[in-house]
């Protein structure tokens, strides 16, 4: 087995506590400032819609956006079935988030998707589009990231003045990072918001082998992810999950002149199943802590946990 791959989510969070330990955030302390997460789901791994509901108020967010699941189908873009739900892990689909941001309007949003490549995809979450919902995604299949179907979605984004939110993961979803470059500058009025373990592993200018999806140590600056941050405009980074907390706490100097370098463009997310949103388990609000220590000035913080967002999603 790789040595990334025995790496478990676990391990990391617990390491990334302890590392965070000397950092005196209380999120209660901060409750008066807004926070939107950007990535969250309903039914998470059986988490119940109050159980979610607690978790997003213990870690002061205010604003939540609910990035639905696809159909369960079996077909090569879904690994047969394997990857139902969202990577194989069982998520709300469409209607699930669409009522929860009904009965939470103040607190929840909510996204639309659909399995890339099926014949009603653009049909069913135009559907979703219409009745309100503010972004596409998560796209999480295994098709090519400049597919004719990612492109069609490329397109639908556009056309609804909504970003598409890709998860990025060599040889499983969203293949061909390499190639990302061409879509984004063959749709220069799409806003993309690139995710995972791919996206956030190549911050790192020596980065060789892609199938290490969580690298250790020093990084150094000029990566793949780094250079489409810079060179395009219409490209965003959700900073949830393992990956996106790694990609700070494994280089903190480096962190520091990323999100200095590439103020305007990180949102935050959580994409946290936890039950509680606090403790070394969750995920988000490590991610918070973390944003909070190592952003080189409040401005720059402000912009991360709330800001970028808010004027991406334009939101009143």
């Amino acid at each position: 087995m790789n040595p990334s791959h025995s790496f478990s989510r676990r391990d990391f969070l617990t390491t990334s506590a302890l590392a965070l330990a000397g950092t005196t955030f209380d999120l209660h302390a901060e409750a008066a400032e807004p926070i939107i997460d950007i990535h969250q789901h309903t039914s998470y791994k059986d988490r119940t819609n109050e159980q979610l509901l607690a978790h997003q108020r213990e870690m002061r967010v205010t604003r939540t956006i609910l990035l639905p699941a696809g159909s369960n189908v079996n077909r090569p873009s879904t690994g047969d079935g394997k990857y139902n739900g969202l990577g194989g892990v069982q998520v709300g689909g469409n209607a699930t988030a669409l009522e929860m941001a009904k009965q939470y309007p103040k607190e929840f949003l909510f996204g639309a998707n659909e399995v890339t490549d099926l014949p009603e995809a653009r049909t069913e979450i135009e559907k979703y589009l219409k009745l309100g919902a503010i972004i596409i995604g998560e796209q999480k299949f295994k098709v090519e990231c400049d597919s004719k179907e990612s492109q069609a979605l490329y397109e639908l984004a556009a056309e609804y003045r909504v970003p598409i939110l890709l998860h990025f993961q060599h040889e499983t979803y969203n293949l061909g990072f390499e190639r990302f470059h061409t879509m984004l500058a063959k749709f220069p009025r799409t806003n993309f918001i690139g995710h995972a373990v791919t996206w956030w592993a190549n911050i790192d200018k020596h980065h060789p082998d892609q199938k290490v999806f969580y690298p250790l140590g020093k990084v150094t600056a000029g990566g793949i992810t780094d250079r489409l941050l810079s060179d395009y405009p219409n490209i965003y980074a959700d900073m949830s999950a393992t990956s996106g907390l790694q990609a700070l706490t494994r280089d903190e100097d480096h962190a520091r002149g990323f999100l200095e370098r590439h103020q305007d463009k990180m949102l935050f997310g959580s994409d946290c199943y936890d039950h509680f949103g606090r403790g070394p388990a969750c995920q988000g609000a490590q991610g918070i802590a973390a944003i909070r220590k190592l952003a080189p000035s409040k401005a720059i913080e402000r912009k991360i946990l709330f800001e970028n967002a808010k004027k991406l999603f334009r939101l009143a």
